[in-house]
């Protein structure tokens, strides 16, 4: 008879298998599995009725925020200006360049927002739902009740400019066996909506000048109404103002109005000058680089009227200033701005740059933002001048490494490390809405109304304390007589500057219907050559740009129309 002994080792672990299975036998009788997990949180436990202070339900409020566009570099490593005719990126590899190479479609458009939008309209329609039931102060409810509409309504703009018109859900909370085959309401019902919403909270969020330090961030009515003089802008401006570029009708009032209207510019005027006249946002005092710059490093200030809260830090330092500032004062130089829009800039005192300089003179006498937006070679940072000359720090010529395509990097909304060793950290909030771009907006509206004279009084302000000379009759290099398409042209060219890198470019040169002559063309930069004590300047191509007029808007995510049967995809992609 065969005699079979298990071996020490094997007897130990065929014994700690047993006892483990007594151990789920006895747990297995005394408690079941959980049907979901338990530290899964419910909207019951968020919004709680014997929670008096709401602290759970006005954390959730505060966690839609995070959904709305973070700003800077946030495509691919890339400002979205990256994909105009204001900058290329720095690596050849980024996506941003679907914007200008002729080769976007619907699955692979790098900026897809519509996820991160319709999740702040369910969450804010969930917030809307239910904060009835927690037992805060009324006073408190009706502001967040308004914050939440106002989150809403700013995620459907941010649908609207990119799609078009989009499904409207009002306070619809929708749950997974409800039909979410919705079809997309038509343009002008969405500027509708968006306005409606803006006038009903207007009164209800507090004004800007009431609003504590330590509550900065939250949103002010001027916010408000800031955002419905944008949208209405956009619906006034001739991309959507019955300029249109579809063919199908059905998909031609689903992007804009089908027919022209003045009476839209009429609206904006009528939404600027109540935000204007309320006087606690304006442009800062003082003129100059400067003061330009400090609106974007001051965390508090009466330009900014909403922006996106983040902690102090180096990262826009670290993402764009130029790549020969290494440790201590890491750079990637992500952002390589273009000669176009270099001259942009009018000199001085405000007259148009003709370019006709190509040395390093050209930087001098130059309307003084110019300083506080780009790198140049010279231009003097951490202790020692910028190198964007060949083979310099600064553009080193080193394969794969990225740098500068154009010899110039991005300097905005940094900090001054003129002459510091190493970065510190910055207050670095993306703006949503300015004081000067309401301006801008304002100037637009009565320009297009013949209202040219009033017009130039409001560019006048943004060029005084941009730090642009006065000159004869303080017109800051404004002509006299100046006709109204010669001044749209300026106020076209002032938003270009005065917004750079504000992701308004890319929207703009659409809503005027100018991207199909301004995105085809070549992006240039310089190619600067050492010569012994001096340099040697020369215009150098660094990209093709490509526009379609299907791009004027942009396609529906590939993911959502497969989806939903009833979404229709806008004209030339699939």
């Amino acid at each position: 008879m065969f005699n079979y002994r298990l071996q020490p080792q094997v007897m130990k672990r065929v014994t700690h298998l047993l006892t483990m299975a007594l151990i789920f036998a006895s747990v297995s009788c005394t408690k079941k599995f959980e049907t979901y997990p338990e530290e899964r949180t419910f909207e019951t436990d968020v919004f709680d009725p014997t929670d008096k202070q709401g602290v759970l339900a006005t954390n959730y409020l505060l966690g839609i925020f995070s959904f709305l566009p973070s700003g800077f570099n946030r495509i691919d490593g890339d400002f979205l200006d990256a994909g105009t005719d204001d900058a290329v990126p720095s690596s050849f590899a980024s996506s941003i360049s679907l914007f200008t190479n002729g080769q976007l479609t619907s699955s692979n458009y790098p900026d897809n927002n519509w996820s991160n939008s319709y999740t702040i309209i369910r969450r804010s329609n969930v917030f809307l739902k239910n904060i009835g039931i927690v037992p805060i102060p009324e006073a408190k409810r009706k502001t967040q009740v308004a914050e939440a509409r106002f989150l809403r309504a700013f995620a459907y703009f941010e649908l609207l400019k990119r799609y078009g018109g989009i499904p409207l859900v009002g306070d619809t909370v929708f749950n997974l066996e409800d039909n979410l085959d919705l079809p997309r309401n038509t343009f002008e019902e969405c500027v509708n909506y968006i306005v409606s919403e803006c006038d009903a909270i207007t009164t209800e969020l507090p004004r800007g000048s009431t609003i504590p330090a330590t509550d900065f961030g939250h949103i002010p009515s001027e916010a408000a109404m800031a955002l419905k003089l944008r949208v209405l802008l956009y619906a006034a401006s001739p991309l959507y103002n019955g300029g249109g570029v579809e063919s199908n009708p059905e998909i031609r009032v689903l992007t804009g109005y089908p027919t022209a209207s003045e009476a839209r510019w009429v609206k904006v005027i009528e939404a600027a000058e109540p935000l204007i006249a309320i006087g606690y946002y304006k442009l800062p005092t003082g003129s100059g680089t400067s003061v330009y710059s400090s609106v974007f490093t001051t965390k508090i200030n009466t330009d900014i009227i909403l922006s996106k809260q983040s902690p102090n830090s180096t990262t826009i330092e670290n993402a764009n200033a130029p790549v020969g500032y290494v440790a201590p004062a890491t750079s990637n130089g992500r952002t390589s701005p273009t000669q176009n829009f270099l001259d942009a800039f009018p000199n001085l005192n405000g007259t148009p740059y003709t370019g006709s300089t190509l040395t390093s003179v050209q930087y001098d006498n130059r309307d003084p933002r110019l300083k506080a937006i780009i790198f140049y070679n010279g231009v003097q940072w951490l202790g020692r001048g910028v190198q964007t000359f060949e083979g310099g720090l600064d553009k080193p010529n080193v394969p794969f490494k990225t740098q500068t395509r154009t010899s110039y990097y991005l300097r905005k909304f940094m900090g001054d490390f003129t002459s510091s060793s190493t970065y510190s950290n910055q207050s670095h909030n993306f703006p949503y809405f300015r004081f000067a771009e309401v301006l801008l907006s304002y100037a637009e509206a009565l320009n297009e109304l013949g209202r040219t004279e009033d017009a130039v009084k409001e560019i006048a302000k943004i060029r005084s304390r941009a730090g642009i000379t006065a000159g004869p009759n303080s017109r800051y290099g404004i002509k006299t007589n100046i006709d109204q398409l010669e001044m749209a042209d300026l106020i076209k060219n002032e938003r270009r500057i005065e917004l750079a890198f504000e992701e308004h470019r890319f929207w703009d040169v659409r809503r005027w219907k100018i991207a199909s002559t301004v995105l085809n063309g070549t992006a240039r930069g310089l190619s600067i050559t050492p010569n012994g004590s001096s340099f040697e300047f020369e215009h150098q191509d660094v990209a093709t740009l490509t526009f379609k007029d299907k791009y004027y808007h942009m396609p529906v995510p590939y993911s959502e129309v497969i989806k939903n049967k009833k979404l229709i995809q806008n004209e030339g992609y699939y």
